[in-house]
């Protein structure tokens, strides 16, 4: 599974409309509204590189509203759950 996480500056108006659109797309897992130099970040999950084309500027480029795109892929994915099992090696309980 390949995660991108999918930073998105907007038409400040059309926030809750365009994060709706978003969230409804298959590959997109959440969308956050946020403060900063971007108005939405999407986590996007895909099987394969070549669909991320598909979903970030084939479909959620093509929003109205969405004015622009900056695409962070992961290489790892951690998580508290994670970290706690990677420390928990080898120690009894």
């Amino acid at each position: 599974m390949i995660t991108a996480i999918v930073l998105i500056k907007t038409s400040v108006d059309r926030i809750p409309e365009i994060a709706e659109q978003i969230a409804s797309l298959d590959s997109v897992s959440e969308v956050f509204s946020v403060t900063g130099t971007y108005d939405l970040i999407a986590m996007v999950r895909v099987r394969q590189h070549e669909d991320l084309a598909d979903v970030i500027p084939g479909r959620i480029s093509k929003i109205p509203g969405v004015e622009a795109t900056d695409t962070h892929v992961a290489f790892r994915t951690y998580s508290q759950h994670d970290l706690e099992a990677a420390f928990a090696i080898g120690l009894d309980a």
